[in-house]
């Protein structure tokens, strides 16, 4: 279980405090696949970030007594400085592994760059930084994967390596997914939340998430579109 109590999330701006989250309290289960429904800018990102430790609430309490991953997505959290092999080495440790140098040859095979995995993250292209972070998300075993607008990359043979291994990963565990692609919700998640008015709802169906999500972002932009 991931629970919430009296959560609220804010960003200072010129017109004062930007809440993104605003006294919330809800308990998220982690007995099944979750997705997180909203439209860009409502806080999907920011709320992996919270689940994931990688930024605390202004208020109030985010606790779980499962093991939670970082958001899986683009590489952006590697440092710019050091090689992927350092990021690497780095990350285990801090994650606990003995067996760094497993871990260390997983990832460097699995992204398939060469000897540019010697080579500082900062002169890597979008592509290569995408399959080390994707590498080293999938390089631990966590009780939640929290995945944010994560796909496959690189060209066709890595993406069906990559899918594969996504997975198996999905296979042994759960996961909190943030995704614009209504079709991958159905495909991987049981529940669903969706956040509006600063607040989190739960919905134990999907489709009941689904229905929620799209009567409230997608069928009105679509009337304002056509009118």
């Amino acid at each position: 279980m991931i629970r919430f109590k009296n959560v609220s999330k804010y960003y200072p701006s010129k017109q004062g405090r930007k809440y993104i989250l605003r006294d919330v309290t809800l308990d998220i289960p982690t007995d099944r696949s979750v997705g997180i429904l909203g439209p860009n800018g409502v806080g999907k990102s920011t709320l992996m970030r919270l689940i994931g430790g990688s930024d605390s609430p202004n208020k109030g309490s985010i606790t779980t007594d499962q093991k939670i991953s970082w958001p899986i997505g683009l590489g952006g959290g590697l440092q710019g400085s050091m090689t992927a092999r350092e990021n690497t080495r780095f990350v285990a440790k801090i994650v606990g592994v003995e067996d760094v140098r497993s871990v260390e040859r997983f990832v460097e095979e699995f992204a398939e760059i060469g000897a540019s995995f010697d080579e500082p993250i900062k002169t890597y292209s979008s592509g290569m930084k995408s399959r080390v972070g994707f590498g080293l998300s999938l390089a631990f075993d966590f009780d939640v994967l929290l995945m944010d607008e994560v796909g496959a990359v690189g060209d066709q043979i890595f993406k069906v390596k990559s899918e594969a291994l996504l997975q198996k990963k999905i296979n042994d565990t759960h996961i909190l997914l943030v995704s614009h692609a209504i079709a991958q919700h159905r495909r991987l998640c049981q529940s669903g939340v969706v956040i509006k008015d600063q607040q989190l709802f739960f919905y134990e169906d999907i489709e009941e998430a689904i229905e929620d999500y799209e009567a409230t972002y997608i069928r009105p932009a679509l009337q304002d579109f056509k009118s």
